[in-house]
C-alpha cells in the first residue's frame, strides 16, 4: 500500500503541462530539426539537456530513441558482421542494432545521441556515417527521423573526450543555459512548448534565394573563410567553417527566412554552424548585404563606395587582395592600390596595412609602383618600425 501512495505522488508531480512562450535556445533547436539537420547540444551536467529532448519529442509526436554513445562498440554503430548461406558469392551484411530496425519500421523518430563527448575516438569515427549519411550498418534510416545530440564539455564530462573535427563538422551546435523564469515556472509544473516552426510557404522562393545570395555573396568577398580549421583541439571539436557547414547555413539561412525567425535565433544558428567569428561576420553581412563585389570595385576604383563600419570595409579590402591574387594582372594590381588609398581618405588607416602589405607582396618585377601609392607608405613604415620594436 505504500508503494502504490508513492506512485500516485510521483505521477502527480510528473503531471505538468506546457505554454508557448518567447524562447530563443527551443527555437534555434527546432529550427535545425525542421531543416532535417543534426544538432548538438553543449552545456554543462544537471541543466536539463534530457529532459528538452523528451519534451521536444513528445511535443513533436515523434517516438524518441536514447542511445548513449559511450558505452557503445564502434559496431553498434557500424554494424555486426554476420555470415550468411553463401558468403562468397552474396558477401557479409553487417546487422544494424534493435534500436536501428526500430526508427525504420516506425518510420520516423528522434534519435538522441546522449553523452557524445565520453564516446572514444572509435566510437566517434562509427558515428560519421550515422550522423551524416543516416546509415546504420546495412539500414538506411527514414527521411522522418531526426538525429540530436547531448555533450558536455570535456572539463565537466566523465572521461571526456574532444570531439573529433569530422564529427564535430556535421553538426549544428547550440550552446544550451538556463533561464531563472523557465526553470522557476517549470518547477512549478509548467514548461516551455517546443513546436515546429511555421514555414510561410509564399516566402519559399524568396528564402532560397536570400540564403544564396547572402552565402554566396558574402563567401565572395571573404574566400578565405571557405575552409578554415581551427589550430587548437578545443575548437577542432566545435564548430568551425567547411563547405558542408556553409551548405548547413544557408539551409538554416533559408528556413529561418521562411519562419520569420528572429534575429536573435538566425545568430544562433549561424555561430553553432560555421562558428562564433565567421558566424558574426555574416550576420553584419546579411544586416547590410553591401559588401560589394571585389570585381566590381576593381572595375570602377575611383568610384568605390566603401562602409564607415571598419569591420566590413576590412572585409572588403582582403576580398579585394584576394581577388588580385587569384588572377594577378597589371590593370587589376593598379586598381586595388586606388581602393586603398580612397580607404585611407576615410580613416582608421591601421585598416590598410594588411591589405597593403599582402597587395605590395603580389607585385610582379616589370610593374611599376603607381603614384597612389606613395600616400600609403608612411602608414607602411610606420607598421614595419612598430613590428620591429616587437
Amino acid at each position: 500500500m505504500t508503494l502504490t501512495v508513492a506512485t500516485d505522488l510521483l505521477t502527480l508531480l510528473a503531471d505538468t503541462r506546457t505554454e508557448e512562450r518567447p524562447d530563443n535556445q527551443l527555437d534555434a533547436l527546432t529550427l535545425a530539426v525542421a531543416a532535417d539537420l543534426p544538432v548538438l547540444l553543449w552545456g554543462e551536467p544537471g541543466i536539463g539537456k534530457t529532459a528538452t529532448l523528451h519534451q521536444l519529442a513528445d511535443g513533436l509526436g515523434l517516438p524518441l530513441t536514447t542511445v548513449i554513445a559511450s558505452v557503445h562498440e564502434p559496431s553498434d554503430f557500424a554494424g555486426l558482421p554476420i555470415v550468411g548461406d553463401d558468403p562468397a558469392v552474396q558477401g557479409v551484411p553487417m546487422a544494424p542494432p534493435d534500436w536501428a530496425v526500430r526508427l525504420v519500421r516506425a518510420g520516423r523518430g528522434l534519435l538522441f545521441l546522449d553523452e557524445l563527448s565520453t564516446a572514444p575516438p572509435a566510437v566517434q569515427a562509427a558515428l560519421l556515417r550515422v550522423v551524416l549519411e543516416r546509415r546504420v550498418g546495412a539500414l538506411r534510416l527514414p527521411d522522418g527521423v531526426r538525429i540530436v545530440a547531448a555533450a558536455n564539455p570535456r572539463s565537466s564530462a566523465a572521461d571526456g573526450w574532444e570531439l573529433s573535427p569530422p564529427l564535430a563538422n556535421r553538426f549544428v551546435h547550440l550552446q544550451w543555459t538556463y533561464e531563472h523564469e523557465v526553470v522557476v515556472r517549470g518547477l512549478g509544473g509548467t514548461w516551455p512548448r517546443a513546436v515546429l516552426p511555421s514555414l510561410d510557404a509564399g516566402r519559399l522562393p524568396e528564402a532560397v534565394d536570400m540564403a544564396r545570395r547572402s552565402v554566396c555573396g558574402f563567401l565572395r568577398a571573404r574566400p578565405t573563410m571557405v575552409h578554415r580549421l581551427p589550430d587548437t583541439e578545443t575548437r577542432r571539436g566545435g564548430p568551425w567553417p567547411s563547405p558542408r557547414s556553409w551548405d548547413m547555413a544557408l539551409r538554416l539561412i533559408a528556413f529561418a527566412t521562411a519562419a520569420g525567425a528572429s534575429r536573435e535565433v538566425l545568430s544562433m544558428l549561424i555561430r553553432g554552424t560555421v562558428g562564433d567569428g565567421p558566424g558574426l561576420e555574416v550576420m553584419a553581412f546579411l544586416d547590410r548585404m553591401d559588401l560589394p563585389d571585389p570585381e566590381h570595385l576593381l572595375a570602377e576604383p575611383h568610384t568605390a563606395l566603401l562602409p564607415e563600419r571598419g569591420d566590413l570595409r576590412q572585409a572588403i579590402l582582403d576580398g579585394l587582395v584576394e581577388a588580385v591574387r587569384q588572377r594577378p594582372e597589371r590593370s587589376r594590381w593598379d586598381a586595388a592600390w586606388v581602393v586603398l588609398v580612397r580607404s585611407l581618405k576615410m580613416g582608421a588607416p591601421d585598416l590598410v596595412v594588411s591589405p597593403a602589405s599582402a597587395l605590395a607582396a603580389l607585385r610582379r618585377a616589370d610593374w611599376v609602383l603607381p603614384p597612389d601609392i606613395e600616400r600609403l607608405t608612411p602608414v607602411l613604415s610606420l607598421a614595419d618600425r612598430v613590428g620591429a620594436a616587437r
